[in-house]
């Protein structure tokens, strides 16, 4: 399954930042359909994503009933990608 998503770039100030993209309700409403096939417990769902020309695996995170994207250094950094940025991210999951 692919997904293009488009969000703002959002941070959660926890004991570590963490910045996210949220997934849009329609896609993620697609993505509750597969999750139970390949979620690996707490609801997470492994995917692929693109952004521009850099590709890393991570996992989708379940909040207030959709998911978030976190978006790592490793993805972030090598697009220029900061806080508050619209961002465009292609989603594969493995179904």
């Amino acid at each position: 399954m692919e997904l293009t998503v488009e969000g703002v770039v959002w941070e959660w100030r926890g004991p570590a930042p963490y910045h996210f993209v949220t997934v849009p309700p329609d896609e993620a409403a697609e993505i509750a359909d597969v999750a139970g096939a390949v979620t690996y417990g707490w609801g997470m769902v492994p995917v692929t994503v693109r952004l521009g020309g850099t590709v890393v695996t991570t996992s989708l995170w379940p909040r207030d009933g959709g998911y978030v994207v976190p978006l790592k250094d490793a993805l972030r950094a090598p697009e220029g990608v900061a806080l508050d940025d619209v961002v465009t991210l292609t989603l594969t999951i493995d179904v």
